[in-house]
């Protein structure tokens, strides 16, 4: 659609031919004019010709005029006709203009009412309406609404809808959409149709509707105000079994968020519909919810301890959105964040609550740390409210997500837990059923709380990745340690210099015999640093804070529970990082002590390398990793995660640049140390945790498998047949998935000689099972071996295979790129060239899903400069692709462009 409130900006690379697109800009938000009342959709579901008819009651708004056309949006619609109020409109009173539609002098109240026809069958877009697996289905975030019909596709226009649907009734039995289904009946020819009426005003990304034959699982949940709920989950036929989990994760979902945040469900029903064919994970459309089957299938047979987790997480962020995202919604996309991030962070909490919360820190710092921070330092640095973007779907970042969750974590410790929930309050008060901004959002915190928030305003408009410089003294005569912090932020693309942000440090002060000491901060000073707490307010590029009362010896802990998402650099001797490991009260920052000294280990060997030197490392490490293996106090879970050494690309984030090969061979060079001098240890953890009854979910049953597969995953390179037959036997025993899958991909990642005849004996006993199929394909495309490489061209053509599908794309494609770094980095550039072409394959088919696999050469000048030139190199292939898709432009012109 021509939209005058966008400027329009000619965007190019540095090499490729200029392309036009289309830039959308923040400052340039301007309301729509005119009120859209009521919506009235009528489908007549055809898989090449499925007509939509679409009735608007439309009102101009009092400060517009007349001359102002209605503008709509519309993508691939065949226009079949157009009238206002019941009149036909000949073609010199609109105009069909590149992405929508323009009515020309319409009056100040009218009734639109347009018919189109749309292909389902042929949209591999997967965004519109869609069928997958024989089943109609929708996804209309960001704007897919404007491909089912002529629509002003904007979260700011917000309707009552009434949608009325009719198919084949033994081909699709079941006809759903938002809201509470009011009437259905027979029509004759073999059809049947189902009204559906939404009382509630939404816009149209969170429009649904699916048809298909599903087996259905129902239950019912009573509010806190005693009403009942129905609740519903469609599945495709024969998977009812696998349903269970999410149904209770569900109602686990529902209780939680009346006990916490006093918010309650509003519809009769609640539906959730699995499709396998989906971009997403998951969408919250308001009553019908429309799931990857990713995060809705799990059984013990077929989903790991992680799978379940997951469902049970991504069920509750859904649910969650009920309230933030759909009663309250964003204005604009620009304020995703105001949605995604406080629903991510509420399912953090969510999960937290339900699982262990040390544990689940961890896990959420992870991807900051391996996702965002690379985010935040490449070429697609944006602030968690970005200032322009060319295509939307781009937008759906880490940054957004999971950078925005932190942001509003960092309201919960400022406010306190009782005055974040008096913000909310507010929030919901003031703007239940509006669409509103992220300063909306600041405004309730602070009104609510009579708190200050104008300089943590700055983590919404400025990008990148703050760092925070810690040094201490200390005054033996006085017993003061002073802290002393310098932050900076370095420049991202479009944003030279910053602000000092407003960052919230926890810290603790650990004596020597592992106990926190009281903090007894001397009073606030000139340039000093406000402590609250164990919370010290940093709010300038340099400040300093003196605590009194402090023995000697004490170790600083600092960052607390990572209370700010910044990079944290304190200098650290090796033996105090053993010791924070050993003692840290803190689970997190014990985590991190030990991330920090395998970390340096590694560094170490690869500056050993660069002199030619033999490769060693100090004796310390294995002592300090023998002691946390064997503390009988910790869970196993916890035990998992801090014995396991940091990924590469977490490793490739701490230095500006780095040889891979180096890096690839100090980090396996450590572990297979470690798994030589403790051999006898990890064995005996394996043994005494490894559990041959029944299989269990409880949290002590995930903890000791976590903590088998850490041990197995150290024992197998020491490429002993022994260790071989111990995953074989664990591999063949297994009544779960967890260990099956563990074993799986140890064996298939090793040396041993058989071990393609093991994965083919798992593919064939497992071929009927979609999900568990798609982690044999990312096992197979993350093996280390230089054969791997052949072996996932062959499997494009797999029967397993599916370009067309999200999920086969992800754990194949994906997966290779993103976990499989000595392969997909491979000095002759073949794991580039191979991404290269599947990109080439898959951008007309799907814009969305290739564009997410193009962000792989994001980092490229992190590479040494034969890598960075072939990387380059396919990256100027790219753009030269012709009618390159616009979401696929902008990630690649982007990583090209020089700033």
């Amino acid at each position: 659609m021509s939209d005058s409130s966008n400027h329009q900006d000619s965007v190019a690379s540095e090499t490729a031919p200029q392309q036009e697109v289309q830039v959308h800009y923040r400052s340039d938000y301007k309301p729509y004019p005119y009120d859209i009342k009521d919506v009235y959709l009528a489908f007549d579901l055809a898989p090449n010709a499925t007509i939509v008819e679409t009735t608007l009651t439309v009102q101009r708004k009092a400060d517009i005029s007349g001359e102002e056309p209605l503008c709509l949006d519309g993508v691939d619609l065949e226009l079949l006709s157009i009238a206002i109020d019941d009149r036909e409109l000949d073609e010199s009173q609109y105009q069909l203009v590149d992405g929508g539609l323009e009515v020309l002098n319409v009056p100040e109240s009218f009734t639109l009412k347009t018919k189109v026809k749309i292909s389902p069958d042929t949209n591999t877009s997967l965004e519109g309406l869609y069928l997958s697996s024989g089943k109609y289905c929708t996804q209309c975030e960001a704007q897919g609404f404007s491909k089912i019909t002529f629509y002003p596709d904007r979260p700011d226009v917000m309707s009552i809808f009434k949608v009325r649907i009719e198919a084949e009734a033994d081909v699709f039995p079941h006809l759903l959409s938002n809201g509470n289904r009011i009437e259905h009946g027979e029509i004759e020819g073999g059809k049947h149709f189902a009204v559906w009426e939404d009382p509630f005003k939404k816009p149209s990304y969170l429009f649904a509707l699916c048809a298909g034959d599903y087996d259905l699982l129902t239950s019912s949940f009573t509010t806190m105000t005693g009403r009942e709920v129905r609740l519903e989950i469609y599945v495709d036929k024969g998977k009812l079994d696998q349903c269970h989990h999410a149904m209770e994760s569900l109602k686990k979902a529902m209780k939680w968020d009346e006990e916490v945040f006093g918010l309650e469900y509003d519809l009769d029903t609640y539906m959730i519909v699995a499709v396998g064919d989906f971009n997403m994970g998951a969408m919250e459309n308001k009553g019908l919810n429309i799931f990857n089957t990713k995060y809705v299938l799990a059984s013990p047979d077929t989903a790991t301890d992680t799978d379940f987790i997951d469902v049970e997480a991504v069920i509750g962020h859904e649910y969650f959105h009920n309230w933030t995202g759909n009663r309250v919604t964003c204005r604009d996309w620009f304020q995703l964040s105001l949605k995604e991030g406080l629903t991510v962070f509420r399912d953090q909490e969510f999960t937290a609550n339900q699982t262990d919360h040390g544990v689940k820190r961890i896990e959420d710092v992870k991807v900051i740390r391996s996702h965002q921070f690379a985010e935040d330092a490449g070429p697609m640095a944006h602030p968690i409210r970005p200032d322009s973007y060319i295509e939307m779907n781009n937008f759906y970042t880490v940054t957004v997500y999971n950078k925005g969750a932190e942001v509003i974590r960092m309201y919960q410790t400022l406010l306190g837990r009782d005055g974040f929930k008096r913000g909310l309050d507010v929030y919901f008060e003031r703007h239940d059923g509006e669409a509103v901004t992220c300063e909306d959002f600041v405004r309730a915190m602070e009104d609510a709380n009579g708190y200050d928030l104008q300089q943590f305003r700055r983590w919404y408009s400025q990008a990148g990745t703050p760092e925070v410089t810690v040094s201490s003294d200390y005054d033996a005569d006085k017993r003061q340690l002073t802290l002393n912090f310098k932050q900076s932020c370095p420049a991202t693309p479009g944003q030279k210099d910053k602000e000092p942000f407003h960052i919230p440090v926890k810290v603790g002060l650990i004596d020597t015999l592992g106990n926190d000491i009281e903090l007894k901060p001397v009073p606030l000073t000139q340039g000093a640093a406000k402590v609250e707490g164990d919370i010290v307010h940093l709010k300038s590029a340099k400040q300093a804070v003196t605590f009194d009362d402090v023995p000697e010896g004490v170790t600083p802990s600092i960052l607390r529970g990572f209370s700010a998402p910044v990079k944290l650099h304190y200098d650290y001797s090796l033996k105090e990082l053993t010791f924070l490991f050993a003692h840290d009260s803190d689970s997190f920052n014990r985590w991190q002590a030990g991330q920090e000294l395998f970390s340096r280990v590694i560094f170490d060997l690869c500056e050993q390398q660069e002199k030619g030197g033999t490769l060693r490392f100090d004796d310390s490490v294995v002592s300090a990793t023998k002691n946390l293996l064997d503390d009988a106090s910790l869970d196993g879970q916890f035990k998992s995660l801090a014995l396991t050494i940091p990924g590469v690309s977490t490793l490739l984030e701490q230095t500006n640049s780095i040889n891979i090969d180096h890096l690839i061979t100090a980090r396996d060079f450590l572990k297979k140390q470690l798994a030589e001098k403790l051999e006898l240890d990890w064995l005996l953890h394996y043994q005494t945790n490894r559990h041959l009854g029944d299989y269990e979910q409880d949290k002590e049953s995930v903890s000791k498998r976590a903590l088998c597969g850490t041990c197995l995953s150290y024992l197998m390179t020491l490429e002993k047949d022994s260790v071989y037959q111990l995953a074989l036997k664990q591999l063949e025993t297994a009544n779960n998935m967890t260990d099956a899958s563990i074993a799986l991909q140890l064996i298939v990642h090793s040396n041993y000689e058989q071990k393609l005849k093991v994965a083919e004996d798992f593919y064939q006993k497992w071929q009927s099972e979609e999900l568990v199929i798609n982690k044999w394909l990312s096992i197979m495309a993350t093996d280390p071996s230089d054969e791997t490489i052949d072996r996932i061209e062959s499997l494009l053509d797999h029967p397993s295979f599916e370009l067309k599908n999200p999920n086969k794309v992800r754990s194949l494609i994906g997966a290779f790129t993103s976990a499989n770094p000595r392969q997909f980095h491979r000095a002759d550039g073949r794991g580039y060239e191979y991404l290269a072409r599947q990109i080439k394959s898959l951008y007309a088919i799907n814009p969305q899903v290739s564009a997410r696999l193009t962000g792989a050469f994001n980092r490229w000048r992190k590479f040494d400069s034969e890598r960075q030139q072939k990387m380059r190199q396919q990256l100027e292939v790219i753009l030269s692709m012709p009618e390159l898709s616009k979401d696929v432009f902008e990630i690649a012109s982007k990583a090209l462009k020089q700033d």
